[in-house]
């Protein structure tokens, strides 16, 4: 997944939220750390990416399973402090 930044200005720290459809769950990630509470997902930035210059791009990815259909999330936000 990719994290930009449009803006004039770099941002330091990122945060990324989703909530999973029933039945899937994150297995592997990378170039982020992650939390999960049932199934909210939250990736914030490693601290070797926290940075990201104005008009920049970082990325990380991810691997999940599921028991059921394979979709995506509804409500996939982004933000920065």
């Amino acid at each position: 997944m990719t994290v930009a930044n449009p803006s004039s200005a770099a941002v330091n720290g990122w945060t990324v939220r989703w909530t999973l459809p029933n039945g899937q769950t994150v297995t592997q990630l990378w170039n982020g750390a992650l939390t999960t509470s049932g199934s909210g997902v939250t990736v914030r930035n490693a601290d070797y990416n926290a940075t990201i210059p104005a008009g920049a791009t970082t990325s990380f990815g991810f691997t999940a399973t599921s028991t059921g259909p394979a979709t995506a999330p509804a409500d996939l936000t982004c933000s920065s402090p």
